[in-house]
C-alpha cells in the first residue's frame, strides 16, 4: 500500500529535535515549535515581546534543528546601515566599474537569521529585506543573487504604523506574543543557574527537508476545514482586519505542513488552532480569535447551543399559548353560551362599583391530527440534538486522538476545546430534556371528541441544518 506522509523514522526524530530545542527554556514550547513549523513551510516568524524573554536563544535553537545552515544574527537600530545585513562592498568590483557587496558570512549566505529590532531600521533596509524575505533573492549589483534562506526570526517590542513597516510585517506568517514567566514558572525560572545544554539529536538535513515538501503535495484541505476558513476570512473582513490573499495562500500550506510532519494525508479541523498566530496582527486580535476557535471548532452552527436554545423555546412558549387559547362558546342555535361563573371584574373610569361580568369563553380543544403533528416536530427535533450530541463525541474523540500525536498543538488550546465540547453537550442534553417536557405539554392538550383533521402550521423558528 503507496504511503503518504513522512516515514516514522522521520517523525521520530521530528519529535526528539522539538523536545531537545525546547529543554530548559520555561515557558516556551509554543514559540519554539511553531518557530521550527514556520521554518519547515519556509516561513518566517516574527517574535512580539519585551528585552531579556529567551528571543534570541530561541532563534539560535533554531539555527541548531538544521545541518549546514549557516546562522546571522544582527540587532538594528535606527543608525543600521546596509553594509551590517548584506555585507561590504566589494573593493575589486568597485576598480571594475561594479557595484557589489561581498556576501560571505552575512544575511544573503544565512540559512537561519535572527534580526532584533527589526523595524528599526531605515527603509533603505526594509526594502531590500522584502524581496529576500519573500523571494530568496538578493540584489546585488547588476544580478540578483539566490539565497539558502531556510527562516528568518524577527524580534520587536511593537511594530510601527507605516506603509513599508506594514509590508515588513506581512512577510512574517507567525506573529509570536513571547512574554516574561508567569509567576507559576518564576520558582523553576530562578533554580536555572544558567541555560542548560541540550540533549543529543539529530539536525535535519537536506533529504529530511525534501521528503517533507514532498509529502506536503500530497495533502488536501478537508471540505470542513476549508469551509470554517472561509468563514473565518469574512468574520475578518467584518472586523477590519484585513488577510492579504498571498497570507491566505500561506496559511493553508503551513497547515498542509503540520499535517504531513504528524503523517496525515489532510488537514483536519484541528489544525486551524494555529490561525491566531497568521491570521490576527496583535495580541488582542490572536486572543479573540483563539477564543472564537475554541468555541467554535466541532461545533456546527446549526448545533450551537444559542440557536437551538431560541428553537425550544419557541416549541415552549407555543406549548403554553395553545394550553391557554379560549375559544367562543356557542350553544346549538349559534348564539354565545353564558357561563355561571365570573371570570372578571370591571371598575369604570371614575372608580364606581365593580360589576361582575359572566363568561362566555371556553378552553380551546384540538383534534389528534395537530396534537401528532406537534409531536412530530419535537420528536424531528429531538432526533436531530441525538445526532448533534454523537457529533460531539467523535469530535471529542478526534480531539483526544489529534492530542496525543500532534507535534504542534497548545496543549492549553486543547484544554479550551474540549472543555467547551463537555459544556455544548451538556447543554444539548439540558435542551433536550426541556424539549421533552414540552412535548408532555402539547401531548396533555385538551383534546375534541372528533378529529377535523388539519395539521397545524409548524412553529416558528430558524431552520435548522
Amino acid at each position: 500500500m503507496k504511503t503518504v506522509g513522512i516515514t516514522l523514522a522521520r517523525r521520530g526524530k521530528l519529535e526528539r529535535l522539538t523536545t531537545a530545542l525546547e529543554h530548559g527554556l520555561i515557558e516556551r514550547r509554543n514559540q519554539i515549535r511553531l518557530a521550527l513549523l514556520a521554518a519547515l513551510a519556509g516561513e518566517h516568524t516574527l517574535l512580539v515581546g519585551p528585552p531579556g524573554t529567551a528571543k534570541s536563544e530561541l532563534a539560535r535553537r533554531l539555527h541548531l534543528a538544521f545541518r549546514d545552515a549557516r546562522y546571522f544574527e544582527r540587532l538594528l537600530t535606527r543608525f543600521s546601515v546596509p553594509e551590517e545585513l548584506f555585507g561590504p562592498l566589494s573593493i575589486a568590483a568597485l576598480e571594475q566599474d561594479r557595484y557589489e557587496r561581498q556576501t560571505a558570512g552575512f544575511l544573503p549566505e544565512a540559512g537561519i537569521a535572527f534580526i532584533d529590532e527589526v523595524f528599526k531600521a531605515n527603509s533603505a533596509i526594509l526594502n531590500a529585506l522584502l524581496t529576500l524575505l519573500n523571494e530568496r533573492r538578493f540584489d546585488n549589483g547588476a544580478g540578483r543573487q539566490a539565497c539558502p534562506l531556510i527562516s528568518v526570526i524577527g524580534a520587536t517590542n511593537e511594530v510601527p504604523e507605516d506603509e513599508i513597516a506594514e509590508a515588513f510585517f506581512d512577510r512574517f506568517l507567525l506573529r509570536l506574543p513571547v512574554a516574561p514567566v508567569s509567576g507559576a514558572g518564576f520558582g523553576r525560572l530562578l533554580e536555572l543557574d544558567d541555560l542548560p545544554a541540550l540533549p543529543g539529536f539529530a539536525p535535519l538535513d537536506g533529504d529530511d527537508l525534501a521528503g517533507i515538501a514532498a509529502a506536503v503535495h500530497e495533502v488536501t484541505l478537508a471540505p470542513g476545514a476549508a469551509g470554517l476558513l472561509a468563514e473565518l476570512r469574512t468574520r475578518q473582513e467584518e472586523g477590519g482586519v484585513y488577510v492579504s490573499d498571498r497570507r491566505w495562500v500561506k496559511i493553508v500550506r503551513l497547515l498542509k505542513v503540520a499535517a504531513a510532519t504528524e503523517d496525515r494525508r489532510e488537514v483536519c479541523l484541528w489544525d486551524l488552532w494555529l490561525l491566531p498566530w497568521c491570521a490576527a496582527p496583535d495580541a488582542e486580535g490572536q486572543q479573540a480569535l483563539a477564543d472564537w476557535l475554541a468555541g467554535r471548532l466541532g461545533v456546527r452552527a446549526a448545533c450551537s447551543p444559542p440557536r437551538l436554545t431560541r428553537v425550544v423555546e419557541a416549541f415552549e412558549a407555543q406549548a403554553r399559548l395553545e394550553h391557554e387559547a379560549e375559544d367562543l362558546d356557542y350553544d346549538d342555535e349559534g348564539r354565545l353560551k353564558f357561563g355561571a361563573e365570573v371570570n372578571a371584574r370591571v371598575v369604570d373610569a371614575k372608580g364606581a362599583a365593580e360589576v361582575p361580568r359572566l363568561s362566555f369563553h371556553k378552553q380551546r380543544r384540538y383534534g389528534a391530527t395537530h396534537i401528532g403533528a406537534r409531536l412530530r416536530q419535537i420528536d424531528d427535533l429531538a432526533a436531530r440534538l441525538d445526532g448533534y450530541r454523537q457529533e460531539l463525541a467523535d469530535y471529542r474523540a478526534g480531539l483526544a486522538d489529534y492530542r496525543e500525536r500532534s507535534l504542534w498543538l497548545d496543549q492549553a488550546f486543547a484544554d479550551r476545546a474540549a472543555a467547551n465540547l463537555v459544556a455544548t453537550t451538556e447543554t444539548l442534553a439540558q435542551l433536550r430534556a426541556r424539549l421533552l417536557d414540552a412535548r408532555a405539554q402539547f401531548q396533555a392538550l385538551p383534546r375534541l371528541p372528533v378529529d377535523p383533521g388539519i395539521e397545524p402550521e409548524p412553529v416558528a423558528h430558524e431552520t435548522l441544518g
